[in-house]
């Protein structure tokens, strides 16, 4: 990768050295696969990824920054980062795509190994993501609360 390359991650600044890989989560999101690599980032290094899946003995490089995805997933997949936390989203997850997810993590020039975890997943045991949608419904049910404050006192008065 070339400095200019914006595929690259933005670098997390943060000291000392190593990349541990703190949790691997997996969670379905309407009909998308989400996969949370969550990490304790101890470097100011720029961070490189991979996801991949072993199926039938077989490891298939489903993103990355390290080396090329396969095509069968190049179009399905993108990761996005966060602060301690990189994402693969898998479009239109079915059970052919079912098998062991690996992240796996490496910080630039950094000395230690890099840093893999992974976890199985099967569809019929994947829980739904929490997260956004969640916070949306809460968040439009408090709107509507609100907004009807001013109603129900006005109800109150004429009743009185």
């Amino acid at each position: 990768h070339s400095p200019s390359d914006p595929c690259l991650p933005f670098p997390v600044l943060q000291v000392t050295h190593c990349q541990m890989i703190k949790d691997l989560k997996a969670c379905l999101l309407g009909q998308n696969l989400r996969v949370d690599c969550h990490y304790e980032n101890r470097t100011s290094n720029p961070l490189t990824y991979e996801f991949s899946i072993t199926k039938d003995n077989r490891k298939h490089i489903i993103h990355s920054t390290i080396s090329v995805s396969e095509n069968a997933y190049r179009n399905r997949a993108n990761v996005t980062m966060h602060k301690n936390v990189v994402c693969l989203h898998l479009q239109s997850f079915t059970t052919s795509d079912e098998g062991v997810y690996v992240c796996e993590l490496k910080a630039t020039n950094d000395y230690t190994i890099n840093q893999t975890k992974n976890i199985t997943v099967i569809k019929d045991k994947l829980e739904k993501c929490a997260g956004f949608s969640l916070l949306i419904q809460n968040t439009s049910w408090l709107l509507l609360l609100l907004l009807s404050l001013p109603l129900l006192q006005a109800v109150d008065f004429v009743s009185l």
